[in-house]
C-alpha cells in the first residue's frame, strides 16, 4: 500500500499533461493496460506470495517462533492462563504507544519523549485525583488533553518551526522528567480509586454461570474470531473483484483459519483464568481503528505519502506540515492514554514512570518491519513487533535472566530488524 501512495504522490508531482496528472493508470497506453490484465496474478503459489510478502509475515513467524522457543526454555510456563493474562497487562501500553510511533515514524519523524510523557502524565493523574479528589473520569479526560497539548506543542516545533523531530523530542524527554519530579516532588503517590484502577487491571463482566470458565470471554471471543473472518473475506472479495488480489486461495483460507483458532485458543485461555481484561478490549478497538486509518482514509494515505516523499507530497497539493504536526498530537494523546493506564496498574505514580519505554515503543515498530526512512509500515507490524518485545521480556524474565542481558539481547534484536531492512532496500 505504502509504495502504491508513493508512486501515485511521484506522479502527481510532475505532469506532463492530461494523461500524466490523471497517476499512473491514465499514462499508461492502451496496449499496456490491456497485456497488464491479461497478465496473471504475481505470487500464484503460496511460497511464492510469503516470498514477495516477506516483510509482512517474517515477523509474524518470528514471533511464533520466538513463543515456542520460550514455551519450551520455561516449561510451558509462558503460554500459562495466569502469564498470559500478566504479558497483555505488562505490554499493553506499548502496543497502544506503539500505534502513535508507527504514524510518527512512517511521516519520516521519531519521539523520543513517549516515556517521559507516560511518566508525565501518571504523575499528573496522580495529583488531580489523589491529592486534590477530582473526579477519575475528568481527571482522565483532562490528561488526554494535556497529551494532545504536549503533542502540538511539539510538533509545531517539528512541523512548523523545521527543528529535526529527534531534537525536538530529546529536549521534550527532559523537559517532561523534570517535570514529573517537581509535580512528585521525588516521592510515590497512591493509591488510586477501584474505578481508576479497573481501567488497567480490571476484566470485563461474566454475564454467565460456567464453573471456573469464564464464559463471556469465550464468546467473544469466537465472535471476534467469526467477525474477523467475515471482514477478510470481504476484503477479499473486493481485491478479486478488482484485479489486485495475488494471494492464493488456498493460502488466504489456511492463514485465516489458523488466525481464528488462535483468536479462539488465546480466549480460552483468558476465559480459563479471570476473562478478558479491560485493556484488551481498549487495545483491540484501539487496532482496529488504526489499521482503518492507515488503509482506507485520506489522512492515512498522507501520512504513508509525506514518508515516502515529502517534496512530491507537497507539490502534489498535500499539506505536509499539517500531516506531521497532527502525527504528534496523535502521539501525545496515546502516550497519555498509556500514561493513564500505567499508573492504573501500578496503583501509583512514580517518579521512575516511563523510564526506557520509548526504547521498547520505537524498537517495537522497526521490528514491526517500519522503514527508519519513513514511508513504510503497517499497524499489524507495530502490534507484532511490540508482543515480540513483550514475549522476550516476559520469557527471559522468567528464565532469570539478568536484566543486563536482557538489554544487550533486545539491542542485537532491534540491529538486526533495521539491518534486515536496509538489506532489502539495497538490494
Amino acid at each position: 500500500m505504502e509504495a502504491g501512495v508513493a508512486g501515485e504522490v511521484a506522479n502527481r508531482a510532475k505532469p506532463t499533461g492530461p494523461a500524466a496528472s490523471a497517476g499512473p493508470a491514465a499514462s499508461a497506453t492502451p496496449a499496456t493496460a490491456a497485456a497488464a490484465q491479461q497478465q496473471p496474478p504475481k505470487g500464484g503459489s503460496a511460497l511464492g506470495f510469503i516470498k514477495n510478502n516477506l516483510r509482512e509475515y517474517g515477523m509474524l513467524f518470528s514471533l511464533v517462533l520466538i513463543m515456542a522457543f520460550f514455551q519450551f526454555m520455561t516449561d510451558g510456563t509462558l503460554m500459562e492462563p495466569l502469564n498470559i493474562t500478566n504479558l497483555l497487562l505488562q505490554n499493553s501500553y506499548v502496543v497502544i504507544m506503539a500505534l502513535g510511533m508507527l504514524m510518527v515514524i512512517v511521516a519520516g519523524h521519531i519521539d523520543l519523549s513517549v516515556g517521559s510523557v507516560v511518566g508525565f502524565v501518571g504523575a499528573l493523574a496522580a495529583v488531580l485525583i489523589v491529592n486534590y479528589n477530582i473526579n477519575y473520569v475528568a481527571a482522565g479526560l483532562l490528561c488526554l488533553a494535556v497529551g494532545g497539548l504536549i503533542g502540538a506543542a511539539q510538533g509545531y516545533f517539528v512541523a512548523y518551526a523545521k527543528i529535526p523531530s529527534f531534537i525536538v523530542t530529546l529536549a521534550g524527554m527532559l523537559v517532561f522528567k523534570g517535570l514529573t519530579l517537581a509535580l512528585l516532588q521525588g516521592q510515590s503517590v497512591g493509591p488510586f480509586p477501584d474505578g481508576f484502577q479497573h481501567l488497567s487491571s480490571g476484566f470485563i463482566p461474566e454475564l454467565f454461570s460456567g464453573g471456573d470458565l469464564r464464559l463471556t470471554s469465550l464468546l467473544l471471543g469466537v465472535v471476534a474470531a467469526i467477525a474477523l473472518a467475515y471482514v477478510k473475506l470481504r476484503a477479499r472479495a473486493r481485491l478479486v473483484g478488482s484485479g489486485m488480489s495475488d494471494e492464493p486461495l488456498a493460502f488466504f483460507l489456511v492463514r485465516n483459519a489458523l488466525l481464528a483458532a488462535a483468536i479462539v485458543y488465546f480466549s480460552y485461555l483468558l476465559a480459563s483464568y479471570k476473562g478478558m481484561p479491560n485493556v484488551l478490549i481498549v487495545m483491540a478497538l484501539l487496532i482496529m481503528a488504526y489499521t482503518f486509518i492507515a488503509n482506507r482514509t485520506v489522512i492515512g494515505r498522507r501520512v504513508y505519502a509525506v514518508g515516502g516523499n515529502e517534496k512530491a507530497s507537497r507539490l502534489s497539493g498535500i499539506k505536509t506540515e499539517r500531516v506531521s504536526f497532527a502525527t504528534f498530537v496523535n502521539m501525545g494523546v496515546l502516550a497519555a492514554l498509556a500514561g493513564l493506564i500505567f499508573a492504573a496498574r501500578l496503583n501509583t505514580a512514580t517518579p521512575k514512570a516511563g523510564t526506557g519505554f520509548e526504547l521498547d515503543v520505537i524498537a517495537a515498530c522497526f521490528i514491526g518491519g517500519a522503514s527508519a526512512s519513513g514511508g513504510v509500515g503497517k499497524v499489524m507490524g507495530a502490534v507484532i513487533g511490540a508482543f515480540v518485545m513483550g514475549v522476550m521480556n516476559n520469557g527471559m524474565s522468567i528464565m532469570g535472566i539478568g536484566i543486563d542481558y536482557q538489554q544487550v539481547i533486545k539491542g542485537l534484536v532491534l540491529l538486526a530488524a533495521v539491518f534486515v531492512d536496509v538489506y532489502h532496500k539495497n538490494k
